[in-house]
């Protein structure tokens, strides 16, 4: 086995991670927060005393300081930077970097999140979507665009959490307040059509939940209206789905892209699957100078069970994994 560059230890650092669909961003951080603590790669010798503890963090005495560089979604695959130590104050440029995402878009269905997470809101009529329509379509989205964050969100409106407005029946005060993102480049990858194993999301929201959502929207646009609209033509086979990649500016939401683009094709649609392949220079595939690689969750969830033996330099796999893919801060 080839040796490997060690710096002086321990070390602060920044890596690429590749985040399995399913877990959510923090819960993986809190399972690798042992394991990096016990390293020798980021951790303090025991002999040089134990670190003091910070009252305004709630990590355990020991603890290597741990951060991401900006979650994805449960539902979301792909990169995920990770700092340790003196790399989580590097974390910020990666909020702000350029992306680069794959998405699959389920037509005829949007929900609540925007996703296959969420609770179904409304359908639409989809079958008379074409390949031709997405085509023409996505050229509206490309370039300086605006959008609007969905009304079942986090972000705060006068210190409530706008889903709080939308579960409440509570009208929101004013209109959220639209972004200005850059989508460098947007294209059609995969049309899938009926061929695939997708299916709208079983819960849906109750009419008393469509009622408190139109109340929360109409407080910015009176007419608004949340009903169902079936698709006329008989229907025998799944609603379409189709994969489009993009390259964009930190800030923009995908979920949202997907769903105004279903809008401009006269239909519904939410994300049913989401890889995040780049963030800044860490990426799942190297295509660029600079680019770096991503290690794999499974490295760490195999290491979590058992760390296994060390090799003659004194590294375990995933150890040496870090020290191929790290950058020292």
């Amino acid at each position: 086995m080839p040796k490997v560059t060690v710096p002086p230890l321990p070390t602060s650092a920044l890596f690429g991670m590749v985040k399995p669909s399913g877990p959510t961003s923090m819960s993986l951080l809190n399972n690798l927060q042992p394991l990096l603590s016990t390293s020798r790669l980021f951790a303090q010798p025991s002999s040089e005393g134990t670190p003091k503890r910070k009252k305004k963090r709630s990590r355990k005495v020991g603890d290597v300081k741990l951060g991401q560089g900006g979650t994805l979604d449960p539902l979301a695959d792909g990169v995920l930077v990770l700092g340790v130590g003196k790399g989580t104050k590097q974390l910020t440029q990666f909020l702000d970097c350029t992306k680069e995402y794959s998405t699959t878009c389920l037509l005829g269905c949007e929900t609540d999140t925007y996703d296959s997470e969420g609770a179904r809101v409304r359908t639409a009529p989809w079958k008379h979507v074409t390949r031709e329509m997405v085509i023409e379509a996505l050229s509206k989205f490309q370039g300086q665009i605006k959008q609007t964050p969905p009304v079942f969100s986090a972000l705060k409106m006068d210190g409530k959490p706008l889903y709080e407005y939308a579960r409440k029946g509570i009208p929101l005060p004013r209109p959220i307040e639209a972004r200005t993102v850059t989508v460098h480049s947007l294209e059609l990858v995969e049309w899938k059509g009926s061929d695939h194993s997708f299916s709208w999301p079983e819960k849906a929201l109750t009419e008393d939940e469509k009622k408190a959502m139109e109340a929360a929207i109409r407080g910015i646009d009176k007419a608004a209206t949340i009903k169902d609209e079936p698709e006329t033509a008989a229907v025998d086979e799944k609603p379409t789905a189709f994969v489009i990649k993009m390259k964009v500016s930190g800030g923009t939401y995908v979920r949202s892209l997907v769903h105004d683009l279903a809008h401009e094709l006269g239909s519904a649609g939410h994300v049913v699957t989401l890889t995040r392949s780049r963030q800044g220079r860490f990426v799942l595939n190297q295509t660029e100078d600079g680019d770096r690689g991503c290690i794999p969750w499974s490295i760490f969830e195999n290491a979590l069970a058992d760390a296994g033996a060390a090799d003659e330099e004194g590294w375990t796999e995933w150890e040496r994994e870090v020290l191929q893919h790290m950058e020292v801060v």
